[in-house]
Parts: structure tokens; C-alpha cells; sequence
């Protein structure tokens, strides 16, 4: 059995709750996370892409995970999300959230930098000086450099990688990972892929919808990475049964998705900041009836 590390089994890619005037309130996202901990998630992953962190102060983001860390229970881990427009920035995070009491990174490559392979390996060596074990995280999509087998392998390789949180949405590269760097460790990335990548061996699942399912989200990864062909029915069920909300976490409007779930179920999602504006109406109504249809098979916690 592998040793379960602290960027293993489900890490909430929490949500961030903002005030009306859009300041964040930091004793709601403190109480998220303890409620995240309560539900029997293994960690968060604070500063990622759905907590808005590109919208955030320099003192915002660093209160953020110190806040996170302090909301934790023992044994809960804080996986602190790094990205940056270049590596002395992601350093710097790095440095923070160690300070703070983060147990590993979640790292972009360069953002809104076209970086050559080169520089990519560059960026993580950067990161990894600081101490903390890093996590990549490829999101080819947002950040316009794609982390390909080839090249995560070869950061790996250089002890600059532990893990990556696999968010091209390809479940196929899965494998072609592992065959070129075997003792690497693989995160579902995105959430419509929980039973491809689980059964490609995964062993975390950096995930957007446990902030409003936590417990069903769960009961869906437990199933889909046990490697017991007995359970692969009733994951395949649950994955059924949610796949038309889980999509909502790979699409453009994610954050709003994620946030409105959590409203429509009682929980704090509320608002986000700029440039994220409300949803128009048609898009709302489809994220409520998948989460309406979702609550009334059952998965409401």
C-alpha cells in the first residue's frame, strides 16, 4: 500500500468567500475549511485557480493560507497554490506559505508567459529550493504552456515535481506519464474525470465540487481509486448520477458554477471579484437544475 502523503486523497481547491463590498471575509473561508475538515476531505489546496487568487492583494493571498493553516485540524493539510507570472514570484509564495504552515505547493508553470520546456524546468527548480514538496499543475488552457509526459518526466527526474494535478482533461496521458516517470504521483484535475484518471491510478484528487458535496464527492473518489473491481459499479452510478454537475468545474464559468452550488445548498458561496461578473440567467439555470437534480438523488452533502 503507498504511503499516504500529505498531497493525497481529496484536497478541496477551496472557494473564497468576499464580503458585499468584495473584501474577503476571512473567519467564512476559515469556518469553510473547518467544515471541509469535518466532512472528511484530507486538505486544501487555498490560492488556486478557484480561489480567485489572481485577484488578490499581496497581503490578501499570504492572510489567505495563514488563515487556512490556522483553520486546520491536525493531520488536515494545506497544499498552497503558488502560480505566478514567473519563478522568483512563485518562490516568494513559497516561501510564505512554508512560513506559514503549508505542507506542499500546488505550482503553475509560467502564467501568461509562452515558456519554452527550458524555462519551464527552470521555474520548478526555482520552486523546489525552498523546500516544500511540489505539486505541478498543468492547466494548458489557462496558462497557454503545456506541461506535456515528456516534460513533467523530466522535472520529476530532477527531483522538482512530486506529484501533478492533471487538468488537460486527456485521461490518456495518464499513462504515458507513468511509463516515463513511474514513481511519480498523479491528481485528477479536473472533476469530470474522477473515474478515468482514478482507474489510470490516481492517488489524489485536487477537487471543486467537495466545497459543496464534500461527502459524496468522497464516496465517488473512495470508489473510482480502491483498484476493487466490486466497487466500480456503484462508481460508475455516482459518476453517472453527478457527472452533469461535476462538468461545470472544466468550464470558462467554474468559480460562478462552483459558488452558486454552494448557494443553492445552503452553504457560503456568494460572489466573486472581478473580472468574473453574475452568470447570465440561462447559465444559471442550468447550474441550478444539476444541482437541484443532484441534491434530490441524494448527494446534497
Amino acid at each position: 500500500m503507498t504511503e499516504k502523503k500529505p498531497w493525497h486523497g481529496v484536497i478541496v481547491a477551496t472557494a473564497l468567500p468576499f464580503k458585499d463590498d468584495y473584501s474577503v471575509d476571512y473567519d467564512a473561508f476559515a469556518a469553510h475549511v473547518a467544515w471541509l475538515a469535518e466532512n472528511g476531505c484530507d486538505g486544501v489546496a487555498p490560492n488556486g485557480s478557484l480561489g480567485e487568487y489572481q485577484t488578490l492583494s499581496d497581503e490578501e493571498r499570504a492572510q489567505v493560507i495563514r488563515t487556512a493553516v490556522e483553520a486546520s485540524p491536525k493531520g488536515f493539510t494545506v497544499m498552497a497554490g503558488t502560480g505566478a507570472y514567473g519563478a522568483l514570484q512563485s518562490a516568494h509564495w513559497a516561501e510564505q506559505a512554508a512560513e506559514a504552515g503549508a505542507t506542499s505547493v500546488m505550482q503553475l508553470p509560467p502564467n501568461t508567459y509562452r515558456a519554452d520546456h527550458a524555462i519551464v524546468k527552470d521555474h520548478y527548480a526555482t520552486v523546489a529550493k525552498v523546500g516544500l514538496p511540489v505539486v505541478g499543475y498543468n492547466n494548458p488552457i489557462d496558462t497557454k504552456v503545456d506541461l506535456v509526459p515528456e516534460l513533467i518526466a523530466d522535472i520529476h527526474a530532477a527531483g522538482n515535481m512530486v506529484g501533478v494535478k492533471e487538468f488537460s482533461g486527456d485521461p490518456r496521458r495518464i499513462y504515458e506519464i507513468k511509463e516515463l516517470a513511474p514513481d511519480i504521483d498523479i491528481l485528477i484535475g479536473t472533476d469530470d474525470t474522477v473515474l478515468e484518471v482514478g482507474l489510470a491510478g490516481a492517488v489524489g484528487w485536487v477537487s471543486g465540487y467537495p466545497n459543496a458535496i464534500p461527502q459524496s464527492c468522497i464516496e465517488l473518489y473512495t470508489l473510482c481509486t480502491s483498484g476493487n473491481r466490486s466497487d466500480l459499479d456503484r462508481g460508475q452510478e455516482i459518476y453517472r448520477d453527478l457527472h452533469s454537475l461535476l462538468r461545470w468545474d472544466s468550464k470558462t464559468e467554474f468559480v460562478q458554477a462552483i459558488k452558486l452550488s454552494m448557494d443553492i445548498l445552503g452553504l457560503r458561496g456568494g460572489i466573486c471579484r472581478p473580472p468574473r461578473l453574475p452568470l447570465s440567467q440561462d447559465i444559471v439555470d442550468r447550474i441550478t437544475k444539476d444541482t437541484k437534480a443532484a441534491a434530490a438523488k441524494g448527494y446534497d452533502k
